[in-house]
């Protein structure tokens, strides 16, 4: 390869964004269908590592109407096929609630057992979060590794995951999770028992049945989740002295929340060209992202990506994402992103504004205004768009592909934020060009004049820089 050749390639490396980087990266670790990714030896956690290739999905449709259960089912085959699966086929029964035992009904697994034979299927993801005994009884009737939805989220969290804190936030979710569902294969059972029962040599305090296996690596688990929630703790003591600093030099701060896919992190290139990854695909990105932008009249302000939402979304993750989702309860404006392509967005209206009514409950505190942005205008229908302006009265419509209404979308963040409240007429001396500067950058000059002595403003300012001006009030007094 010649030095041009070299010199060409790393010119096209630096032009691409980190999250074109980053997506480059992920197509090229895409699981091969057919190679078993399970796990040969089992280690210090007795489970098994999530085999996702050929899928039989299974529903139990309990309320709601058929079409709901079917957009369950599709968003779960979406799930799947995010996670690296083939969906080879659906099933779905209406029970007034699911069977204790196996989940589905007796007839249904007989069908079940049918269709994975027939379809040489190697993995049944339920749609909804199983027991350990449903677990256990569904994989002993079908023969074939059974997980839930709850499983399947948490495994395209962990092949997603990039921070450290999102890794870690991960392995705690998984591992409260897995938890109570640890089963023991082989020499799990066995004990590691002293004195008579293991040798005559173990010595005093070591005789006795001792504990199994399973009941160590328990221990173990709890051990390293421990672990993992001081040191996610102290992730948020970082991230909290940064907000603490925007909120000392009263930066508003704007929140982009929604669910999953519909078009966040887009959003959020578009308003402040940040380049982070963007991937048609559910959970693409799980790191909260920070950009710092201004209003059209140059106020300005951070806007925040976070962590998308989904039906049934798992309390191990909203448990173990708190501080990044209490960055949404700390904002002072949240951007709803709903996907107007989507069949049925108000169930995704629904879903998310749960979620956050979690956050406002755990913390005991009303949520922040909300602004609802309705993205991907550009893939909707006309009919679709009028019935959603009929159910969203006062949503911004916009594409973040194109650019369409994103000037609108500016406008009305610029509206809500909120703005300096003290009002002030002072006289700056030209020595201190700096205040001047300051006013113009936080506040909102309403005259402004130059006189032999300094600089006559009549300001909207913030409290703190009020009190710096205080002592350059006209008569002594803010207006």
């Amino acid at each position: 390869m010649t030095d041009d050749h070299v010199d060409a390639g790393l010119t096209d490396l630096a032009e691409l964004s980190a999250g074109e980087l980053e997506l480059s990266d992920r197509a090229a670790l895409r699981r091969i269908a057919g190679l078993s990714t399970e796990l040969a030896d089992i280690t210090e956690v007795e489970y098994r590592q999530l085999r996702l290739e050929r899928v039989v999905l299974v529903g139990v449709w309990t309320e709601g109407s058929a079409a709901q259960s079917e957009a369950s089912l599709a968003e779960l085959a979406r799930l799947a096929e995010t996670a690296g699966s083939q969906v080879l086929e659906g099933l779905v029964q209406r029970r007034d609630r699911p069977d204790p035992a196996t989940y589905v009904g007796s007839g249904k697994v007989l069908e079940l057992s049918d269709v994975v034979a027939a379809t040489g299927a190697d993995t049944v993801i339920c749609d909804g979060e199983l027991s350990p005994s449903q677990l256990r009884q569904l994989e002993a009737k079908l023969k074939v590794k059974v997980i839930d939805r709850t499983a399947l989220i948490l495994d395209i969290f962990a092949q997603h995951a990039r921070s450290k804190a999102g890794k870690a936030q991960v392995e705690l979710a998984q591992l409260q999770y897995f938890l109570p569902r640890l089963r023991g294969w082989g020499e799990a059972l066995s004990r590691q028992a002293g004195g008579r029962a293991g040798g005559g040599t173990a010595g005093v305090g070591l005789r006795g049945p001792g504990e199994t296996k399973l009941e160590t690596d328990r221990r173990r688990i709890r051990t390293k989740i421990s672990k993992l929630r001081k040191e996610i703790a102290a992730m948020g003591t970082v991230r909290d002295t940064m907000r603490s600093q925007r909120v000392a030099n009263e930066v508003p701060s704007v929140a982009i929340a929604g669910y999953t896919n519909a078009g966040k992190s887009s959003l959020l290139n578009a308003l402040t060209g940040a380049g982070v990854l963007v991937e048609d695909a559910l959970f693409a990105t799980l790191d909260a992202t920070v950009r710092r932008t201004t209003t059209p009249d140059g106020l300005p302000y951070t806007l925040t990506d976070t962590v998308g939402f989904v039906r049934h979304l798992p309390h191990q993750l909203v448990e173990a994402f708190r501080s990044t989702l209490d960055e949404v309860a700390d904002a002072d404006l949240i951007l709803h992103v709903v996907d107007g392509s989507d069949p049925n967005p108000e169930w995704q209206v629904e879903a998310v504004r749960e979620v956050l009514g979690e956050i406002a409950d755990r913390r005991d505190a009303s949520l922040p205004t909300e602004l609802v942005v309705v993205n991907k205008i550009d893939a909707t229908d006309q009919v679709a768009l009028a019935r959603l302006r009929h159910l969203l009265p006062g949503a911004v419509f916009v594409s973040a592909h194109s650019g369409t209404g994103i000037g609108e979308l500016r406008e009305r963040v610029a509206e809500l934020l909120p703005r300096p409240s003290v009002e002030v007429e002072v006289l700056v001396p030209y020595t201190r060009g700096d205040l001047v500067a300051r006013v113009h950058r936080e506040g909102d000059v309403l005259t402004e004049r130059h006189t032999e002595q300094g600089t006559v403003l009549h300001a909207m300012v913030k409290a703190d820089l009020s009190g710096l001006l205080e002592s350059f009030s006209v008569n002594g007094t803010s207006a």
